[in-house]
């Protein structure tokens, strides 16, 4: 056996033991995909076991993230931080190595995978990234940026329309430092593909714009390396068509779709061991593999080392560019951005807050020069347009202002690639009645802690004749239970500005809910979404005899209503709510100045389900929300049906002091 196959042989074992171990796994995909990872990600890519984050390196995605085993083993036997002990510990409490690859916690993994298709638009962020920051940044004889994004992909990402979306933007794109591996094993968890899946792949992609190459047989690495050096010229984003054994060295299970997710058992993990010449004790790793993986990468630590020598050469031949890389590789100054004038809005007269937005988008851009982003085919509604920006395309790498098509899902993930990249601060944007097309990505920036900003503009019943099918009701609701998903809907141009800088200088995703229709402007609110909660109206008395609270376009009714309250003698307090989560992150000293514990009557209205807002209002207290779809109507007829007028309001919290 010479190295190359001992190693390829290693990779698999390796990645069924651990599998086996755990008595929990995929062990399947990872036996029969170690012949393309050890041709690309041994033999092909660039990157530094020393330096992982070193800018310049490739990026490799397993979109099948259930094949997690096989990518421990590679960052294991390539010298990553990975001990034997982590791999031991394979989907154990706090191990390294869970049961799918997630970003920020194991070293060398560049996203969390899982929900299939998700990696593969990621990729697609990362070739984005990776041309946008080229055209910016290279000059003649310095390729400050150069390289490329790799995926692995199995048949159940090709069948998720994720895939599809992304692929289709990226031919267009014509994205051509990009490659996918597409693991053709023709098996499911539920059996052959064959039931419900039988297009001919590489075809589909081909209509997409993509170079297509099929690879005979995928367990010859050969044939793998071959098709991969091949394509590194190609105008266009590569698909690679390797056909695959599953579970391949299993003689017992190769080719059935019970090895997909399920543990070889004790006697067919020896039997594949012998088949496949690793009869050695468990979780065993010959020195001469160790050994032979150094010196595959031994390329990319060179090429790292080059490219740093390359960098200080740039550095002297072009400072003020090196300055802006690093300065667009650094965390934003949220001090310096919070006191830049040109970001503070003045506005009088009534607006919506997506036009806010749309304002603060344009002042933005002059200071943050990195800022990229772009709407699913809505900018002139969402206003993301960033004004000569320039339109991202095959044509201009330089461009600002990225055209998603109508892509909601794939639009979420590709930002996550680009957020991922680093050097880009990303935006993206639709109704926020889209999001329900988005969540998945959405939840995944989440989890990665990724600072995406959501614009999701349109946010209510105030959509008016578009209906019920355009109108968010639960939605609200649903992403404000998404943890480390920060939520907010401003009342007015201030919180509005707030909320951008609050989204720019944070950790993690940011949503940023914005009307349609024009709101009050009031002069109190600058400042105001920094703890998520304030009194914007205090009362005039020690206590109020009532509390009214809401967010966004509601706010401005709460205005009114606690006028009119005032003529009866009645005194109130007006909460602007417009993040809960960062509210809810205060010290209980802070909130309870803002919602008085011994304040029980408490009325909270928002045009969406009641249902976060009881936790403000108590026993005592009450919630005017929605919690039916709404209809087709103009704004104001549909707003006054629903009960949402300054009357009903006054009537509502007059009520709360009858109990």
């Amino acid at each position: 056996m010479n190295i190359q196959e001992k190693t390829i042989n290693t990779l698999r074992v390796l990645s069924a033991e651990m599998v086996q171990k755990a008595n929990s796994g995929h062990p399947g995909a990872p036996m029969g995909m170690a012949p393309m990872a050890y041709a690309l990600w041994l033999k092909t890519m660039k990157h530094d076991p020393g330096m992982p984050g070193w800018a310049n390196r490739d990026r490799f995605v397993l979109s099948n993230g259930h094949a997690s085993a096989l990518i421990y083993s590679l960052l294991h036997v390539g010298g990553y931080r990975l001990p034997m002990e982590e791999i031991k510990r394979f989907r154990q409490w706090e191990s390294l190595t869970p049961g799918h690859p997630e970003h920020g916690l194991t070293e060398g993994v560049e996203t969390s995978t899982g929900p299939l298709g998700q990696g593969f638009a990621n990729a697609v962020g990362f070739a984005i990234a990776e041309s946008m920051l080229a055209a910016k940044f290279n000059r003649p004889g310095f390729p400050v940026v150069d390289h490329r994004s790799y995926v692995f992909a199995g048949d159940g990402c090709m069948m998720e329309g994720i895939s599809s979306e992304a692929a289709s933007l990226a031919g267009t794109l014509k994205l051509n430092k990009l490659t996918v591996l597409y693991d053709d094993n023709e098996i499911s968890i539920e059996g052959d593909t064959d039931i419900a899946f039988r297009e001919d792949v590489g075809a589909r992609f081909e209509a997409y714009g993509w170079n297509v190459v099929r690879v005979r047989d995928g367990n010859d690495y050969r044939q793998v390396l071959e098709a991969l050096e091949g394509s590194r010229d190609s105008d266009r984003p590569t698909f690679i068509v390797c056909p695959t054994v599953i579970g391949f060295g299993s003689p017992a299970k190769q080719g059935k779709a019970s090895v997909h997710g399920e543990p070889l058992g004790a006697d067919n993990l020896a039997q594949a061991k012998e088949t496949l010449g690793m009869t050695g004790e468990a979780f065993s790793v010959g020195p001469d593999v160790y050994a032979h993986a150094a010196e595959c990468l031994k390329q990319g630590r060179d090429a790292r080392r080059e490219w740093e020598e390359m960098f200080k050469a740039y550095e002297a031949a072009w400072p003020e560019l090196a300055a802006e890389w690093k300065t667009w590789h650094s965390d934003l100054d949220a001090a310096r951005l919070m006191k830049e004038e040109s970001l503070r809005p003045v506005a009088e007269k009534p607006e919506a807050t997506r036009a806010s937005s749309g304002n603060m988008i344009a002042r933005l851009a002059n200071v943050v020069p990195n800022l990229v982003g772009g709407s699913a085919d809505l900018a002139p509604s969402n206003k993301t347009n960033i004004p000569g920006g320039g339109d991202y395309s095959a044509e201009n790498r330089l461009g600002r202002n990225l055209h998603f098509g109508v892509r909601e899902h794939a639009m979420a993930a590709i930002c996550n690639g680009i957020a991922l990249h680093g050097g880009l601060r990303v935006f993206c944007a639709t109704f926020f009645v889209f999001t329900d097309y988005m969540k998945a990505a959405m939840r995944l920036a989440a989890i990665m802690k990724l600072p995406v900003t959501y614009v999701l503009t349109h946010d209510s019943i105030g959509v008016g004749e578009d209906g019920a099918t355009h109108q968010p009701i639960e939605h609200l609701a649903a992403l404000r239970a998404t943890p480390g998903l920060r939520v907010i809907r401003p009342c007015d141009v201030n919180e509005t500005a707030d909320a951008w800088l609050t989204a720019l200088t944070a950790q993690g995703p940011t949503c940023l809910v914005l009307t349609r229709q024009n709101l009050k402007q009031f002069k109190a609110t600058a400042g105001g979404v920094e703890k998520g909660g304030y009194v914007l109206i205090p009362s005039e008395k020690a206590a109020p005899d009532l509390i009214l609270m809401g967010s966004g376009s509601e706010v401005a009714l709460l205005a009114e209503a606690r006028d009119a309250l005032k003529g009866e003698g009645i005194d109130a307090s007006v909460v602007s709510m417009p993040c809960m989560e960062t509210f809810l992150a205060q010290p209980a000293s802070y909130r309870d100045q803002v919602l008085p514990p011994s304040v029980r009557r408490r009325l909270a209205v928002e045009a969406g389900v009641g249902m976060p807002w009881y936790r403000f209002t108590g026993l005592d207290g009450r919630v005017l929300g929605i919690d039916r779809f709404g209809a087709s109507a103009p704004a104001e007829k549909i707003f006054q049906e629903f009960g949402f007028t300054s009357e009903n309001v006054t009537a509502l919290a007059k009520g709360l002091l009858l109990k």
